[in-house]
């Protein structure tokens, strides 16, 4: 076994959730809070016994994917399977706390973790990457990670790996990007809520791409959906905080409007409540239906503490620098 492998992040899809589909621009980002590592399961190591040998159990399946690209063919990468298989037999497994089914992730840092360990010659995953290597890395990921969800489109490994956060301009440009904290009011902030239940990508996913099929649905998406994204990732990127928020208030009354069934239904009263009070608004993160749900605020202790009357406990994502805990 080689010792390449380290440790690998959560991802956040900050924008382009459904609206990415149809081509708009999307931004995503590591979320250091959960991540997972590759590991072997033995007598030193203190971790959930059950959890370890149902990943072991998952990464033997997952190597019958691998084996048959690679006799096939069609394998875009050259990944060891002899070591990979042979790593399996001797307890190999997915040491993670990424929740899987919550949209951060779990299978993207998993397929970036394989990938660093098993792929000879791997492209690296630096900052200074051009962005044919990028492409490159995402139809590798988007192969890799398609025994998981029935299709990929690669982001999530991609951002797992690469471990910056990523710019979706369109499907075939793609760049590294900065989001400046010290630009944006000191008080705001990016959260995550908990809905307590996992989502399942593949039927919303198929939902969406139906209603997209009616003209006057499509006519939305294209009209309203897409702009308002792309507002919000160019004036989140230049930290204009107040064009940011109004984009934003808007698009959070999109997708409360018009993508009502990606919302769990507990949490439909705290989404009006967010749009109503304009102390915090929520959008889907990832395909939604459970999962987490994503909040941006201005004033993160006002709407902690508005949340928290509601019953709602939040996770910090990303705050502004001058922010202090108290």
């Amino acid at each position: 076994m080689r010792n390449r492998s380290g440790i690998f992040y959560a991802k956040i899809l900050l924008f382009g959730e459904y609206s990415i589909l149809c081509d708009s621009m999307g931004l995503t980002i590591p979320y250091t809070h959960f991540s997972g590592e590759l590991s072997f399961i033995n007598n030193d190591k203190y971790t959930d016994y059950g959890f370890a040998v149902s990943s072991n159990k998952l990464l033997r399946e997952y190597s019958l994917y691998i084996r048959d690209l690679k006799e096939k063919g069609t394998l875009l990468c050259d990944f060891d399977i002899d070591a990979f298989e042979n790593d399996i037999k001797h307890t190999l497994y997915f040491e993670s706390t990424i929740p899987q089914g919550y949209g951060i992730g779990s299978s993207g840092a998993l397929v970036a973790a394989l990938y660093e360990k098993y792929v000879e010659g791997p492209v690296s995953g630096s900052r200074r990457m051009p962005k044919d290597e990028i492409l490159k890395l995402k139809l590798i990921f988007a192969q890799l990670e398609s025994y998981f969800h029935g299709t990929s489109s690669g982001m999530d490994p991609l951002n797992c790996y690469i471990k910056h956060p990523l710019l979706i301009h369109n499907k075939k440009d793609i760049s590294m990007v900065g989001i400046p904290r010290n630009k944006h009011d000191e008080k705001g902030a990016i959260f995550l809520i908990n809905t307590g239940n996992p989502g399942k990508t593949g039927p919303l996913v198929n939902l969406f791409l139906d209603k997209c099929k009616v003209d006057e649905f499509m006519s939305r998406v294209r009209e309203e959906m897409i702009p308002l994204n792309d507002a919000c990732i160019k004036s989140l990127i230049k930290g204009e905080t107040k064009k940011f928020f109004t984009s934003l208030k808007d698009l959070s009354g999109f997708l409360y409007n018009n993508l009502s069934p990606m919302i769990p239904e507990t949490f439909k009263k705290i989404w009006r409540y967010g749009l109503d009070s304009q102390s915090f608004y929520l959008k889907l993160c990832g395909s939604g239906g459970g999962g987490f749900l994503l909040g941006f605020t201005d004033n993160f202790e006002k709407a902690r503490e508005e949340l928290r009357n509601l019953n709602v406990d939040i996770i910090p994502v990303y705050k502004s620098i001058q922010e202090t805990e108290k």
